[in-house]
């Protein structure tokens, strides 16, 4: 007969044995997606209210399917905070895939202007910018992806040749 004694060991032991085995089910070694920001549209610019629509491709490198549910942002023209916030959509992107989604923002640029004009004065020289973030994955588990993405952009390039 097992003494209870014993009995308690034996169920501390596995049990200890068993949660070693529950890191690995939370591990994961499959390569972080890649998030662009593939273009930016103007809907409405009003003095006081701008809105804009934030469009994003996620590639998925791994062999399963990834489950976003959504973006934490901070763009940025020069060092100018242009938009910041948090968009929650879920969807799924098949493995070695690309998903896109767009996000909706509305800022007040009035605040910033006079700096706005001074980065825009020389239409043909570039801008830098920059995309900060966070995208948030996973199914049941949350994993955060961290996001930094810097480009230049061309102001004349964005202006339509008969306004020049």
């Amino acid at each position: 007969m097992i003494s209870h004694r014993f009995a308690q060991r034996l169920f501390i032991l596995i049990l200890l044995l068993g949660l070693g085995g529950c890191a690995s089910w939370f591990s994961d070694d499959t390569p972080d997606p890649a998030v662009h920001l593939v273009k930016v549209e103007v809907v409405s610019a009003k003095l006081m209210q701008q809105r804009f629509e934030l469009y994003f491709r996620v590639d998925n490198p791994a062999d399963s399917d990834l489950t976003v549910r959504g973006i934490d942002y901070r763009i940025y023209l020069g060092t100018i905070l242009l938009a910041e916030g948090e968009h929650e959509h879920w969807f799924t992107v098949g493995p070695k895939r690309s998903g896109f989604f767009k996000v909706p923002i509305r800022t007040n640029l009035w605040p910033k202007v006079r700096d706005l004009v001074k980065l825009l004065e020389k239409s043909d020289q570039p801008i830098p910018y920059r995309l900060e973030g966070e995208l948030e994955t996973g199914l049941f588990i949350a994993h955060y992806v961290h996001l930094t993405r810097n480009g230049v952009i061309i102001p004349a390039d964005l202006i339509p040749e008969h306004t020049r």
